[in-house]
């Protein structure tokens, strides 16, 4: 078809019709789509029913309702879409390189980016980019301050709406993300995904330095101020500094006494949430930490740490052959009893003289060993946890030492005698019992260098020995024959 213009008009050479002029069908049809606008915000459209739905975004109103999961809508077409795609798991748009398929063609849209690399939003200040607009304008909100969106219960102010959706969750008490392992809930579905790196031992985040792995992000970035030296965060009564915001949270629980996180069975509190998962083993006995060698198990990493001598001025080799065999190169100058490493000797060594380093907060006590402090601190001051025995009642400062108790209920004897039959409760009894059968006298004085075979009798020898010679300050003698 083709069209001749005449003077004024636009004439069609076929049906020999005339049509208005441009200017004048510019104006017509402006004219028509002006004709019905909106008292609310001024849009116009060209037809009434249109401004109608479009009305609805105004007063609320959704008269279309999914039969399903009652959800509601302002138009049908929405309505069926919601009908098809997400109750009928419709999912008619495919991307053409991974094969991906999307609900709604916008979503592949967007999805699309990540093969192409498109990122068309970027930010003015920081000049980082990204692939919608709704992730630039959560990221603009960082330079600015902008927290516009609130609790109702606590005031506590979010930068976007999901943030505030998954913080509502914790004063609801919902948790519907669960672990498919542990059965573990979260309140957000990216913790959850965190946490599955700990059952999956996925650790993506590596130091360029020293090649260390770390499950998080914030982990790889605070790990980084190790070589740098970098501490920003300072507490400002003591002015100590920390690698992180967090450590730095933690640390002032100390100045404010808080301590947050409470044992559910022996009501004991903690500063730290890691401490209570920690002590959660005494009461459960689990021992996850085991040595390579001989399988022995602990509760705690630093007793495998012990158990293996892995201390930083120690060979690591040396100390593996040390931990599981019968050498015992420390010695005693005092009553020659050997030991494996210098700290159980240098421990030791305090039964010899008056050191006592550990010290009551509450009182002027003063103990030799943590486990004198413990028990003075529960007997006197009623701090600290009672270890029951659940049939006798007996308490004991340290949970090993019910364990031995127990045995005695229960006629257990595990420690065996290899010259003779006789059978022993603890480790330590099958030791003292053992010299009965040798003339070896593993126990020397060491101030006239008589032997004994039992651990009292060197004791009892000692005292007077000391006494007789006049070794008042036996610590000072120590130290002269160790230079």
């Amino acid at each position: 078809m083709k069209h001749g213009r005449s003077k004024g008009s636009y004439a069609c050479t076929a049906s020999k019709n005339h049509l208005p002029d441009q200017h004048n069908f510019t104006s017509s049809k402006k004219a028509r789509t002006t004709k019905y606008k909106c008292s609310e915000c001024g849009k116009c459209y060209c037809r009434k029913t249109v401004l109608k739905v479009h009305k609805r975004i105004h007063s609320g109103e959704k008269p279309f309702e999914c039969s399903v999961c009652k959800r509601r809508f302002t138009q049908k077409p929405y309505l069926n879409a919601h009908m098809s795609r997400i109750h009928r798991g419709e999912k008619p748009f495919e991307c053409s390189i991974c094969n991906k398929r999307f609900t709604q063609k916008q979503n592949l849209d967007l999805h699309m980016r990540i093969h192409t690399g498109e990122k068309p939003f970027e930010c003015s200040v920081c000049k980082k980019r990204f692939t919608q607009r709704p992730h630039f304008f959560k990221h603009a909100r960082i330079h600015t301050g902008e927290k516009p969106f609130k609790c109702s219960v606590c005031m506590k102010p979010f930068t976007d709406r999901s943030c505030l959706n998954s913080h509502m969750r914790t004063h609801r008490g919902e948790k519907p993300f669960e672990c498919s392992v542990c059965k573990k809930l979260f309140t957000q579905s990216s913790n959850l995904y965190k946490h599955m790196r700990i059952h999956s031992g996925v650790k993506p985040y590596e130091c360029s330095i020293c090649t260390k792995h770390f499950r998080q992000k914030s982990d790889l970035h605070s790990h980084m101020r190790v070589h740098s030296g970098e501490k920003p965060s300072e507490c400002n009564i003591c002015k100590k500094r920390f690698f992180s915001k967090q450590y730095l949270n933690v640390h002032m629980r100390i100045h404010r006494g808080e301590k947050p996180f409470k044992c559910s069975v022996c009501n004991k509190w903690f500063r730290q949430r890691t401490n209570l998962y920690t002590h959660m083993r005494v009461h459960s006995g689990e021992k996850p930490f085991e040595c390579t060698v001989c399988n022995k198990q602990f509760a705690y990493r630093n007793g495998l740490n012990v158990h293996m001598r892995l201390f930083d001025h120690f060979d690591h080799s040396r100390d593996e052959r040390l931990a599981h065999s019968k050498s015992r190169p420390c010695e005693c100058p005092f009553c020659g009893k050997l030991f494996k490493i210098d700290m159980y000797l240098k421990n030791h060594i305090r039964i010899h003289s008056d050191a006592k380093p550990y010290s009551c907060k509450h009182c002027s006590g003063c103990f030799k060993r943590l486990d004198q402090l413990k028990r003075h601190l529960l007997k006197s001051h009623n701090e600290g946890t009672w270890f029951t025995c659940n049939i006798c009642h007996k308490n004991f400062s340290v949970n090993n030492n019910l364990k031995q108790h127990l045995r005695r209920h229960e006629a257990v004897k595990p420690y065996v005698c290899s010259e003779c039959p006789k059978c022993f409760y603890s480790a330590s009894e099958l030791t003292q019992h053992q010299p009965v059968h040798s003339d070896y006298k593993r126990f020397c004085c060491g101030l006239c260098g008589k032997d004994f075979k039992a651990k009292h009798r060197v004791k009892m020898h000692f005292k007077r020995c000391s006494d007789k010679l006049g070794c008042k300050n036996v610590w000072s003698l120590l130290k002269l024959q160790c230079d």
